[in-house]
């Protein structure tokens, strides 16, 4: 009897020490090690940010390493928590942070297996295993995972809890949180997934790789439908959801992760981000608003690339022309060895009225050449500068009627302790003697505007060229040839005195940056008065000029008015293009990467001025609403000279009539 006694006791303490055994672990483990859980308590996981276009289309993701968007417990819809909580832990608003009963069916386990084991975990459980500790199949981890699960539900709310599991578990394809899923599998706000996309979703973390849906859509669609089963079985949706979602087979987007649309103008917003003062753009998850626009980008890359690509047609064809003329006259001097390799290109358009930048684009081929031309690279820009010489002496008085004598000097001056003579040269290598402002500038006449930087006076020129901001200026008259270096972008902003009636704009990229759903950042608007809305007309008349009947013919689109000018430097080094409609202004350069010429017969005309005639093209094709005729300011006066059309304003009179001059008479200076 007592031996019975005895038995039944040590069966009742073994019964009972089986019972408190995992509780004895817990308070062991729970004493022996330190638990540090502000990482979760203070949670601010690393954000991707997103860049937009000027309609709210996504250009790209910056982020560092995780791929993530943060998603609020507000912005979270209620049917994901059913799901996740309906298939993950159906107990979860009632338990401490563990599940007792699982508690007890690990420990049997392990008592029966002798080795390690892996038990239910509640969704506590699940967010410290990702986020405080590793994958390991061991007790001590499971232990350690119990305690960090208790300790966090002591700080944190259920709700908190659950907004940090939903950002911080990972759901395949580079993908962590719900919101950067939703996005990136369904192009989807969470508000706007189906309850089929929900258990898809909350179906992933168990098994990211093998329940992917870009990558076995049918298991995963099976594993949805298993949540969807467990949904109807709880009560929380009834038998028509059920049966509508299961037969639903939503469309699944593969994409890259960046979904990267624009390199260019994602690698300029991370320089101009940087600038401002954002030294943490890959992981801040910020929103940035550009003034891009994503259609128009695409017509400037093509315009650019286009470009580029027959002129390389038109090379070989030259050096085949070339080699006949050899054959016929040894003794020419007409081969010219073009690396073609090293023809690059760019395009900016803005508008002009904001400055806002449409399209930027830095090489004709990004993966070839990160470089971006467009914003970083200096060149000079030829005779597309002149206009700016012409725009001083218009505000001076001068008009388009104005006569400018356009005859062939030596000059001489003194370089290096040496005499040196100068005596520049018309393109056409021919002379007009006496020739209009008009006529000069739209047949882009060279001698014709040393001789008007002359009459102006050098130290006039660059006293009243100040206004435009422009630095580095040449003092001497090879300014008159555009002997400066410029970025398109720079040259783009300078231009915009003339496209928006006279006001200098300021170009803009970045027009706002948000981050949770604040604005930190909003573009100010910088003006800078540069003449009269008269004087800048004027340009534009005689800059329309030269596209229509000047330089510039290869740049005409028709349905539109466009005013511009082409540059080409010395021995051909550069090819420029500089223009505008009556809203949008857009700048084109082409050359050699090295500074090396191009091929002799390749000027800013014919290889950038197709570019921007074709991408005038497109925008006339997306936006057949743009206005196309520039606007007439308010007193301008409009006289037929000749056959021609003559504009003149209260600053530029009509010329007097002077006694008759001789063009060809000897010049006094």
């Amino acid at each position: 009897m007592i031996k019975r006694l005895k038995i039944k006791k040590i069966f009742f303490v073994s019964i009972l020490f089986i019972a408190l055994a995992p509780f004895l672990v817990l308070g062991y483990f729970f004493i022996a090690f330190n638990y540090e859980i502000s990482s979760l308590v203070d949670y601010k996981p690393p954000q991707t940010t997103r860049i937009y276009d000027k309609d709210g289309n996504k250009i790209a993701n910056i982020f560092d390493r995780r791929h993530r968007y943060y998603a609020t417990f507000d912005e979270i819809p209620p049917r994901v928590v059913e799901a996740l909580v309906a298939i993950e832990d159906t107990s979860f608003f009632e338990h401490p942070g563990i599940n007792i009963d699982a508690i007890f069916r690990a420990a049997i386990k392990v008592i029966k297996a002798g080795s390690a084991v892996e038990g239910a975990s509640t969704i506590t459980q699940q967010l410290v295993k990702n986020k405080l500790l590793t994958r390991e199949k061991k007790l001590s981890r499971k232990i350690k995972e119990a305690i960090y699960a208790l300790k966090l539900e002591r700080h944190l709310t259920k709700e908190e809890i659950l907004e940090r599991y939903l950002n911080e578990i990972y759901y395949g394809h580079g993908y962590y949180g719900i919101k950067t899923a939703a996005d990136g599998y369904f192009h989807k706000k969470l508000n706007d997934l189906t309850l089929k996309e929900i258990a898809i979703l909350v179906g992933l973390p168990k098994a990211p790789s093998a329940y992917a849906p870009t990558k076995n859509y049918d298991i995963s669609m099976g594993r949805a439908n298993r949540v969807l089963s467990r949904m109807k079985v709880l009560g929380w949706i009834d038998e028509a959801q059920y049966q509508e979602s299961v037969q639903e087979n939503p469309t699944v987007y593969d994409d890259t992760l960046t979904q990267n649309k624009a390199p260019f103008i994602v690698d300029e917003v991370v320089r101009r981000m940087k600038k401002i003062g954002f030294d943490d753009i890959k992981t801040g998850g910020y929103e940035i608003y550009t003034s891009i626009d994503l259609r128009l980008q695409e017509v400037a890359r093509k315009s650019l690339r286009d470009a580029y690509e027959k002129s390389l047609i038109r090379i070989e064809k030259y050096k085949i022309k070339d080699q006949a003329l050899l054959l016929k006259n040894p003794t020419l001097e007409i081969i010219q060895d073009v690396n073609t390799s090293l023809l690059n290109g760019a395009i900016i358009s803005l508008e002009s009225e904001t400055g806002n930048i449409l399209a930027l684009v830095g090489s004709v081929d990004y993966k070839l050449s990160s470089y971006n031309r467009a914003t970083q690279g200096r060149r000079q820009p030829g005779s597309a500068f002149k206009p700016f010489i012409y725009q001083v002496g218009i505000d001076l008085g001068f008009s388009g009627a104005t006569k400018l004598v356009d005859v062939s000097r030596t000059y001489t001056y003194e370089k290096d302790g040496e005499e040196v003579k100068w005596k520049p040269k018309n393109y056409e290598k021919n002379y007009k003697g006496l020739i209009s402002l008009r006529e000069a500038l739209v047949h882009s006449r060279n001698l014709a505007t040393i001789n008007l930087v002359n009459e102006i006076g050098l130290k006039q020129l660059l006293e009243q060229l100040e206004k435009f901001g422009i630095k580095n200026l040449p003092h001497d008259l090879s300014i008159s040839l555009g002997t400066i270096s410029l970025s398109p972008l720079q040259l783009a902003k300078y231009y915009t005195s003339f496209a928006n009636h006279g006001l200098q704009v300021e170009p803009h990229l970045i027009l706002s940056v948000e981050k949770n759903l604040q604005i930190i950042y909003e573009k100010e608007k910088i003006t800078h008065f540069i003449t009269e809305p008269t004087q800048a007309f004027i340009m534009t008349t005689i800059l329309r000029d030269a596209i229509t009947r000047g330089t510039g013919r290869r740049a005409r689109a028709r349905g539109i008015e466009l005013a511009g000018k082409t540059g080409t430097t010395n021995n051909n080094k550069d090819g420029w293009f500089a223009g505008y409609s009556p809203t949008i202004e857009t700048v084109v350069w082409f050359g050699n990467d090295d500074n090396t010429p191009m091929h002799r017969r390749e000027t800013g005309g014919k290889i950038a001025g197709p570019a921007f005639k074709s991408f005038y093209e497109g925008v006339l094709r997306l936006y057949p609403q743009v206005q196309r005729k520039f606007e007439v300011p308010a007193g301008i006066i409009e006289v037929n000279v000749g056959k021609r059309k003559e504009y003149f304003s209260p600053i530029s009179k009509p010329p007097r009539v002077d006694n008759e001059s001789k063009p060809d008479e000897e010049l006094l200076f």
